[in-house]
């Protein structure tokens, strides 16, 4: 009954939540961590240890549990030292409560309050370089106005691109399905252009290259922000999951709002 228990309380307080219910964090901790306990005095005293207290194994289980759930093992043992009125079980509840939480730690770096910001990279800190970072979203820094082209297209269509965008930079994808083949920078193709007798005896797939860095749409700031500042680049190829051409993200934009976004926190 108590392993049964056990097992079946998170699955209700996560069903309760997943339904848009309010089950609690704190009480169902604390159950679990009490018929933990009992579990464990039970089966040692079936094992035949004597002297098995077991209203002290749920104490000590629900400091455990609350040290590695809230991550906060000094509250998990004043909490159970105040409501057994005593501290007789002060080395036990430090004992189970560090390694609780040196353990959870490991495997779970944020508390069940702040676990879903943090996946969501909605978690402010005390670092504020990471907040902006977090507060801002790859999506709005996205530009589109570069010329695309495509592998079989001949030079002199590269050229006619060139006179219609003020970009440098011309990105290569496939007609087909618009997939990210690389990109042709203006300084490579510049002398190229004062020979119209090569305009069409030289083609796209000939010239592009793919680039070093690129960016995927669901990577954080903070990456793509390392990867300008350990480049020289200005611009990177944002692509999707699929490896799909999305548009540039330029340099000059993030840093620019990024100290937008940082002046306007410091100021809140």
């Amino acid at each position: 009954m108590l392993t049964a228990l056990t097992l079946a309380k998170p699955i209700a307080t996560s069903a309760t939540f997943a339904a848009g219910g309010v089950g609690g964090i704190f009480a169902p901790s604390l159950f679990v961590g009490a018929t933990t306990g009992l579990l464990l005095s039970t089966v040692l005293t079936r094992l035949g240890f004597q002297d098995i207290h077991a209203a002290n194994f749920a104490l000590v289980g629900m400091a455990g549990t609350i040290a590695g759930v809230l991550h906060a093992p000094l509250t998990a043992v004043f909490l159970i030292a105040e409501l057994t009125g005593g501290y007789k079980l002060f080395v036990p509840l430090m004992m189970v409560s560090v390694l609780s939480y040196i353990f959870t730690k490991k495997f779970i770096t944020n508390s069940i309050y702040t676990y879903q910001l943090a996946r969501r990279n909605e978690l402010l800190t005390h670092h504020t370089d990471k907040n902006v970072l977090n507060l801002m979203k790859l999506e709005k820094l996205i530009e589109t106005n570069f010329a695309v082209v495509f592998p079989e297209d001949t030079l002199r269509v590269l050229v006619k691109a060139v006179e219609d965008t003020t970009r440098n930079i011309f990105a290569v994808v496939s007609r087909t399905d618009n997939t990210f083949i690389g990109i042709i920078k203006m300084d490579d193709i510049r002398k190229l252009m004062f020979h119209p007798e090569n305009y069409d005896k030289i083609f796209v797939k000939d010239l592009c290259f793919r680039p070093e860095y690129t960016v995927r749409i669901d990577e954080s700031m903070d990456s793509v922000a390392t990867k300008f500042s350990t480049s020289d680049k200005f611009n990177i190829a944002v692509l999707d999951e699929n490896n799909k051409y999305i548009g540039f993200v330029s340099r000059a934009k993030v840093f620019s709002t990024y100290r937008r976004m940082s002046k306007q926190l410091s100021e809140d």
